[in-house]
């Protein structure tokens, strides 16, 4: 499967709109989610773990207790482009 081209920054920026609470820039798309507790938080990061074994495209994820930071960028290409937009799309979907 071809990956997709590095986004310019402008284009991030304005992206990122859609997706509320996600920061970043041309480097990676990042947000933190808090849960309730540990075990909801672990069950929000097996959905993301899976979806991401989908796409093929795997984040990067630190886990605090009820607590996880996602960091997404697309190592290949050298930083943010549609795929991570993707799965940021649907890791919002998981968290709702």
């Amino acid at each position: 499967m071809a990956r997709p081209n590095k986004l310019e920054e402008a284009n991030i920026i304005e992206r990122l709109d859609a997706l509320p609470g996600w920061g970043g820039d041309a480097t990676a798309l990042k947000k933190t989610f808090k849960f309730a507790d540990h075990i909801t938080a672990m069950g929000f990061v097996t959905k993301v773990a899976i979806c991401a074994e989908v796409l093929d495209h795997h984040p990067d994820l630190h886990i605090v207790y009820n607590t996880v930071d996602i960091t997404l960028n697309t190592h290949d290409a050298g930083g943010v482009t549609d795929l991570d937009f993707k799965l940021a799309d649907k890791i919002e979907k998981y968290a709702s």
